[in-house]
């Protein structure tokens, strides 16, 4: 690995330079070779799984990694924590795939730093795996997200109110750049550090910005300019990322700032869930007392996020402000000018956001049903779909995969008319001169299989037990590599039914109904 970081050369209000703790026996439990592909990891260090053991638990630094936890704030369920930071992770640097695209590779479970807020730093082993499996089943799914490289078993027994094996996981991502990066910033008043971090964000993900090719534009933005571009190519990349969650029924279960990559990636597995039953209103994160990021409401959640997001732009804004008759105004007039004028431009960004969201969310209904275009017909179509599904307490997955099968297979078409009625004669109508196409356009929005929360359950519990019961390191090595892969192979092909899949397709016997997930910290 070749590591270069350029994160660091932001400095120091950015960052805390601190070492990942030592742990007594690393053990490789689980190593993604397709990543480390991508990653141009090298094939001597690939087969050495006692040296991978050692870098990835963070015992041995890697040649030209330099270990950081970086700062952030943020809104945590609607409330403000103006110092959180990474309490448990170590960001080893970045590296550039074979398609020279940067990215972060991160410890989780890797020790206190100075964020660690009374905490261990460490992650149990279930925590670390669920991670590495979601991960994969979403971005196997289409969905943006980062992924795992590695999970190691340490040796050590943490407290999680049991005793729990403990593990580090390594985390890939296009950046760690949060929403509560910016206000970590913000917060402290330092708008050159905001305007730094922009500039960087801005050349890491979004250098079209500075790289405009519109001949009927300046061929460079102005400093104002690129304020508004920056907010809303991110408000762009959430809308993205939400329909995507909403498209498969994945539940974050802890959308607060700090877990709002700018990037527009899924970050942070810990109360992740899947939705079986269809309902707006499902939460399973134990700590979501309110339902603040139900299923249903998780596009309501990312606009005001991007509001927070404005909010920390908002003071850089000001000072690109040019005011009327600037000249026999007060400061304290002309302060006030400037903000009203950056509050109008900044605000019709964010209340674009609505209608924005609303065209993506009925563009991917239309696409899991078929449907050639949207129009309003069609958002009515969606709109008693998805209230039948909720009425009936329809499956989600099996709904929309009924639906798609249905095209073809008239057994099926008559089992959806027995519980739908005559909204399936309704969406027939619609699609009968292209079923073909529409079966084609829903067969790949619409998974056969998904990592259904309790089978989640069980490979975790498989994998728990094979650590605590396996005689030898290398045969509970080879037990919990031998589970999740053969679960990953069913998830790595979530639109194509495979002599496996019907294992993984069975709903939960209660209904999830007494499911919960935890953060695991």
């Amino acid at each position: 690995m070749k590591f270069d970081n350029t994160y660091i050369a932001l400095g120091k209000p950015f960052y805390q330079r601190v070492l990942p703790a030592k742990v007594p026996k690393p053990k490789l439990l689980l190593w993604n070779r397709a990543l480390s592909d991508d990653l141009l990891i090298t094939e001597d260090l690939v087969n050495d799984p006692q040296q991978l053991g050692e870098y990835f638990s963070g015992n041995v630094l890697p040649e030209g990694a330099e270990p950081i936890a970086l700062a952030y704030s943020g809104h945590q369920f609607g409330h403000f924590n103006p110092q959180l930071g990474d309490g448990r992770a170590h960001l080893l640097g970045e590296v550039l795939s074979k398609d020279n695209v940067r990215f972060d590779i991160q410890l989780k479970g890797s020790g206190q730093t100075p964020f660690s807020r009374r905490g261990d730093g460490k992650c149990a082993l279930a925590p670390a795996l669920r991670e590495y499996i979601m991960s994969e089943a979403l971005y196997a799914l289409g969905v943006p997200t980062s992924r795992c490289l590695a999970v190691v078993s340490t040796g050590e027994t943490i407290h999680r109110g049991l005793a729990k094996a403990g593990a580090v996981v390594t985390r890939v991502a296009a950046s760690h750049i949060r929403v509560g990066s910016f206000q970590y910033l913000a917060a402290r008043g330092d708008i050159s550090s905001v305007k730094a971090l922009l500039d960087y964000s801005i050349e890491r993900h979004f250098p079209e910005i500075d790289n405009i090719q519109d001949s009927t534009i300046a061929a460079t933005l102005s400093q104002e300019q690129r304020v508004l571009a920056f907010l809303e190519h991110v408000i762009d990349k959430q809308i993205t990322l939400i329909v995507q969650w909403l498209r498969i029924g994945f539940i974050h279960g802890v959308m607060n700032t700090d877990n709002t990559a700018i990037c527009g990636d899924t970050i942070d597995f810990g109360p992740c869930a899947m939705m079986g039953t269809y309902n707006a209103k499902t939460v399973f994160s134990s700590i979501d007392e309110y339902g603040r990021y139900a299923f249903g409401e998780q596009g309501k959640v990312a606009h005001w996020n991007m509001a927070r997001l404005a909010d920390c732009l908002l003071p850089l804004l000001c000072q690109y402000q040019t005011v009327a008759d600037e000249a026999s105004l007060s400061l304290k007039d002309k302060e006030q000018a400037q903000q009203q004028l950056a509050l109008a431009k900044i605000e019709t960004i964010i209340h674009r956001y609505p209608d924005k969201f609303d065209e993506a969310y009925y563009t991917m209904y239309a696409s899991k049903l078929g449907l050639a275009e949207v129009n309003k017909e069609t958002k009515a179509l969606v709109d008693e779909l998805l209230a039948l599904m909720q009425s009936n307490r329809l499956d989600y997955t099996q709904t929309f995969y009924l639906l798609t099968e249905s095209l073809t297979d008239k057994d099926k078409e008559n089992a959806l008319r027995n519980v739908l009625g005559a909204w399936v004669d309704q969406w027939l109508s619609i699609v009968a001169n292209g079923q073909l196409v529409a079966q084609t356009v829903m067969a790949k929005n619409n998974p056969v299989v998904i990592p259904r929360n309790h089978h989640v359950e069980q490979i975790l519990a498989r994998c728990e037990a094979a650590l605590e019961s396996s005689p030898t390191a290398l045969t509970a090595q080879e037990s919990i590599n031998q589970i999740v892969t053969q679960f990953l192979t069913v998830l790595g092909s979530p639109y194509a039914e495979t002599d496996a899949t019907k294992h993984y397709q069975d709903t939960a016997a209660d209904g999830d109904r007494y499911y919960q997930t935890f953060c695991g910290t």
